[in-house]
């Protein structure tokens, strides 16, 4: 059976924070295989509308669609569908790695042998090997991006949301991140990538989404010789914003 190809779909979502609209009326579709790279200041709404999608947080007004499926009446499946990478892994300091990797496993659902052979899938593409054993508490902000990349892709999903995920990397493991990224859209999995770099955008990405202060200003598709067009339309934006 061929799948839809439309992923995910927001209509007009909204949600405010602290007592202020942080996202408002933010309507985007993502298909299968995409990658979207969401640009904004700091305060734009980046993190908020990442939480939303991965149902972290519940929309104020609007709809969020997944599979066709609306998340306000069906919150569990973001659990089955959708891997999300906070900006700070959420990692538990008393467990060692492996045990991280087998708690997200079950409470996606895996145990027994599936749960084994995606652990092992992981920690090899990964290369989480070495630190098995190690408690997650003592790793550096590397081995923790590693970690948390790890846990959100465990289950395969067929969404993949990164909210800076490059943080801490060296440049070595920025280009593992980029071929995993780019591994991932070509398998048919949506990614969502939100990052402060223009690079990183241009490098991986073939459509983009700039938000200004919770609102969607900019929308379009990307070619790899679009990065000063990019960081023209994206520095316009944000010089707006700091005038305003």
């Amino acid at each position: 059976m061929t799948l839809p190809q439309t992923l995910l779909k927001l209509e007009q979502a909204s949600r405010r924070r602290a007592g202020r609209p942080a996202v408002q009326g933010l309507s985007l579709v993502l298909e299968r295989g995409q990658v979207l790279g969401l640009l904004g200041v700091n305060g734009a709404g980046k993190s908020t509308t990442l939480s939303m999608i991965a149902g972290a947080l519940a929309p104020d007004g609007g709809h969020i669609l997944l599979d066709g499926v609306d998340l306000a009446e069906h919150p569990a499946l973001v659990r089955r569908l959708v891997g999300w990478l906070p900006e700070r892994a959420p990692l538990w300091q008393e467990l060692t790695v492996g045990e991280h990797l087998d708690a997200h496993g079950r409470l996606r659902g895996l145990n027994g042998a599936a749960l084994k052979q995606a652990r092992t899938r992981m920690v090899e593409r990964l290369e989480l090997g070495p630190l098995e054993r190690r408690l997650a508490g003592v790793l550096s902000q590397g081995q923790r991006q590693r970690l948390g990349l790890a846990c959100a892709l465990l289950h395969q999903p067929a969404l993949l949301v990164l909210d800076e995920p490059g943080n801490a990397l060296d440049p070595v493991q920025v280009a593992a991140l980029r071929g995993l990224i780019r591994e991932q859209a070509a398998a048919g999995t949506a990614v969502i990538l939100s990052t402060h770099v223009l690079a990183e955008v241009t490098a991986v990405c073939d459509r983009v989404a700039i938000l200004h202060d919770g609102t969607l200003r900019y929308e379009g598709t990307l070619a790899g010789d679009d990065h000063a067009a990019l960081e023209r339309q994206f520095f316009a934006i944000a010089t707006a914003r700091a005038a305003a």
